[in-house]
């Protein structure tokens, strides 16, 4: 670790494998550094296979970090599949923790530990994706006094990721990817002083690493809301001093507000069909009821059954109405897992 003078960690999603092949193709062999990287994937895919390809585009040794693994110059570590990539002052910790934005690896995850661990020696980079895992991330590296990189939008496949950041924190620098090495070769002929950390900082890094919180932790750097979790229905806190606007449950499950948003919505979603599906078995059981009725000569009876299930046949068109109404506004938008 003492050789390590500032550690470099890099989010990317949507558009993310190229970007980051670039980008460590142009990070200076001989800098004191460990590079750690997100990159948004699904469950089913081979990060071993990403690490066999960025190889080939660096000298850093690529690795897949088991958990408690040291940080070491010269390596460049991928989060392995559905798993946190956390880091404390010199090691790394790969968590199965509850999902942040619905992603597990997350990006904020690692940056926020990097920057409770580093502080001013963190330089965080956002890359090419979608909505805006990252920005939150990228302000607690700003707030620890460290520097922040993002991918010039204009030319990121997917400008989401670096467009939110910008918004939301006062960059370091904004760039280029083929400019990227040039930028860090300056950062690292710098010096470095050291700088507070944030007590609320501190303690979500913590909550992240325990997979737990009390109520006393969130009460320290959140305010209870009326909402709750979209998947374990505990209360939802809202985060204070974080420009992404997040919520966190007691569990740990983490959203910004459109993250939120849309959760909601495919829950709602879920929960239509299902009712649907029970109005349409009642639907075609009196349908049966009524058959028979008719078959056995009880002609008024079966008019009865004949109109209850048309007054239900009127309740599932107006529900399946008010499924196309949540795809028209955009409330439920369908996204791509396999790489973001």
């Amino acid at each position: 670790m003492k050789d390590i003078k500032n550690l470099i960690v890099i989010g990317a999603s949507a558009g993310g494998y190229k970007a980051i092949a670039e980008l460590i193709s142009k990070i200076p062999a001989d800098l004191p550094t460990a590079v750690l990287v997100v990159l948004h994937l699904s469950r089913e895919s081979m990060v071993e296979v990403m690490q066999v390809h960025l190889q080939k585009r660096t000298t850093f040794k690529c690795c897949i970090p088991e958990d408690g693994e040291e940080i070491k110059a010269g390596h460049l570590y991928l989060a392995p599949t559905d798993r946190h990539m956390l880091v404390k002052p010199g090691v790394i910790h790969i968590s199965s923790g509850p999902h942040e934005n619905r992603w597990r690896p997350s990006i904020d995850v690692l940056f926020r530990s990097a920057a409770v661990a580093y502080n001013s020696r963190t330089i965080g980079v956002v890359l090419t994706g979608m909505l805006d895992d990252g920005t939150s991330g990228m302000s607690a590296i700003k707030r620890c006094g460290g520097t922040c990189i993002v991918q010039e939008p204009s030319e990121a496949e997917f400008p989401d990721m670096p467009s939110n950041v910008l918004l939301n924190v006062d960059v370091d620098y904004r760039v280029h990817i083929s400019d990227i090495g040039y930028v860090l070769e300056d950062i690292f002929s710098k010096s470095v002083k050291a700088h507070e950390i944030p007590r609320d900082l501190k303690i979500e890094a913590d909550i992240t690493e325990r997979m737990t919180s009390s109520m006393d932790d969130l009460k320290q750097i959140a305010q209870h809301s009326v909402f709750t979790c979209p998947e374990c229905g505990g209360g939802l806190w809202k985060l204070n001093n974080d420009p992404a606007r997040r919520y966190r449950c007691h569990t740990g499950h983490t959203y910004n507000e459109e993250v939120l948003l849309k959760t909601q919505a495919e829950n709602i979603e879920a929960s239509l069909w299902v009712s649907i599906r029970m109005m349409e078995e009642r639907k075609n059981l009196l349908k049966s009821m009524g058959a028979h009725a008719s078959a056995s000569g009880a002609s008024k009876l079966s008019a009865g059954y004949a109109e209850s299930a048309d007054s239900i046949d009127v309740h599932i068109e107006r529900l399946k109405g008010f499924l196309n109404t949540l795809h028209k506004d955009g409330s439920i938008v369908q996204e791509d897992y396999t790489e973001k």
